[in-house]
């Protein structure tokens, strides 16, 4: 349903283009306070050199904490700076901000010639919900030109995420794998 006219702290009927991209995109209707901030967010996104290691550990163990307590593990959290440093090294990061303000990371591989490896996207949790997780996957799909596959992993019992991927950003499940103790679900985005 879609707010009325009337109704002061809805977007108004002028937006109603503006609404219905949003509703398409994300299924929600964005009351007007909430909708105003998403359009004064500025969303960049900076590349990671290993001098950003402790800044993004503590965006990692931000964003991951729930997942560590959890489920008791979890590969993203309580990384050492060394082991950043060699993270981003091996799968290129990039550093989401809003508003000048380090929010969140996402970070991809190339498995071989067109298919590239998710290997983490996370947003600190006051900035989630806010489409910035949606804008990093399209992001990700406008910097590496040559894509043809993108795949990631992530718990497959966090229907929050699996909705994300599956919903807002258009990846299917293609598998069930195991990483740890945890059952993860391995999702592809095809061009």
């Amino acid at each position: 349903m879609y707010p009325s006219d009337n109704n002061s702290d809805h977007i108004a009927a002028g937006d109603t283009a503006i609404l219905l991209t949003l509703r398409q995109q994300c299924d929600i209707i964005i009351p007007k306070p909430e909708f105003e901030e998403l359009l004064s967010m500025k969303i960049k996104f900076r590349k990671a050199d290993l001098s950003d290691a402790k800044l993004l550990i503590d965006i990692y163990n931000s964003s991951f904490y729930n997942d560590y307590i959890r489920y008791g593990e979890c590969p993203a959290y309580g990384k050492t700076t060394e082991m950043m440093q060699r993270s981003i090294v091996e799968y290129p990061k990039f550093i989401i901000l809003c508003s000048e303000k380090p929010v969140g990371c996402i970070s991809c591989r190339e498995l071989r010639q067109g298919v590239y490896e998710v290997g983490c996207l996370c947003v600190i949790p006051e900035f989630q919900g806010k489409g910035i997780g949606t804008s990093a996957i399209e992001f990700v799909k406008s910097y590496y030109t040559d894509w043809d596959r993108f795949t990631l992993t992530t718990p497959a019992d966090k229907s929050e995420n699996v909705l994300f991927y599956t919903e807002k950003c258009g990846f299917y499940i293609q598998s069930l794998e195991t990483d740890g103790n945890v059952t993860v679900a391995r999702f592809v985005l095809e061009r």
